[in-house]
């Protein structure tokens, strides 16, 4: 098996093998993936962590072994909370900007040191700790961060994302894997019977005609949801779907709201 990580601070992921192919997905910097195929100037791999798929592009390859990615597998790794942070590889002078959710493999708090295979590089900026929150206060930090981030289809970070990435994205920050797409979310926890019974945290499906689940958001407190639509945002949602106050009418209909953990 073949193994690579991203050294970038965002490689898109794209259906098909060419640049003009539709976005379905980003990886982050820190992320192992396995190289499922090679072809020409493009790379088909499966992120090891939410097993997304999809191809890029050759020249963002950067190889790791097996055994750097069966101990980066079997281990906790940290995930960067900050909105932006600088990275810097050891014998380099060029910053590196990295985003929310990018990983940092086998980081060393007092050093400040993490590897990218057998790279060194070291924390510039500041990484805070996070307090004694409950686990759904933080997936609401976490959620709100994003707010007013454009809606991208296929973003995963704070200067673009989609409904799916939003919610993913929020979970995984607060230490929960979930998939990386809206009809898997939508298999994921249990089903509740009432909108009242949600918290926050939980999820909220919504669909067409056909029954066809289209949009997800994250249920916050008295009756509102953060979702993407356009832009991250928080609007009112009741048992018929989310009202925009802007717009002043229903914008999606819910189908099911779902409880992760």
């Amino acid at each position: 098996m073949t193994f690579g990580i991203a050294d970038l601070s965002v490689i898109p992921m794209r259906r098909e093998k060419s640049e003009r192919s539709e976005m379905v997905s980003q990886l982050l910097f820190g992320e192992v993936y396995e190289v499922l195929e090679e072809e020409d100037k493009w790379l088909n791999i499966c992120l090891l962590h939410d097993h997304c798929c999809g191809w890029i592009d050759r020249k963002t390859y950067k190889e790791v072994s097996e055994e750097f990615a069966e101990k980066y597998r079997a281990s906790d790794q940290l995930i960067m909370s900050e909105v932006f942070n600088l990275v810097v590889k050891k014998g380099d002078w060029e910053n590196k900007m990295v985003v929310a959710g990018s990983v940092l493999p086998f980081y060393d708090a007092y050093t400040k040191k993490l590897m990218i295979g057998d790279e060194e590089y070291v924390v510039k900026g500041f990484l805070r700790e996070v307090g004694i929150e409950s686990l759904r206060e933080l997936l609401i930090q976490y959620a709100l961060m994003f707010y007013n981030a454009p809606y991208r289809w296929g973003g995963r970070t704070p200067n673009g994302v989609d409904g799916a990435g939003l919610v993913q994205m929020a979970y995984r920050l607060a230490g929960i894997t979930i998939p990386r797409y809206i009809e898997q979310q939508a298999g994921e926890g249990q089903v509740l019977s009432f909108l009242e019974e949600a918290q926050p945290g939980d999820l909220a499906f919504f669909g067409d005609s056909s029954g066809a689940v289209t949009h997800v958001g994250i249920l916050w407190e008295q009756g509102r949801i953060i979702h993407a639509s356009g832009k991250v945002r928080v609007d009112k949602i009741d048992h018929h779907g989310i009202f925009n106050e802007d717009l002043k009418r229903y914008t999606h209909t819910l189908k099911v709201v779902r409880q992760i953990f």
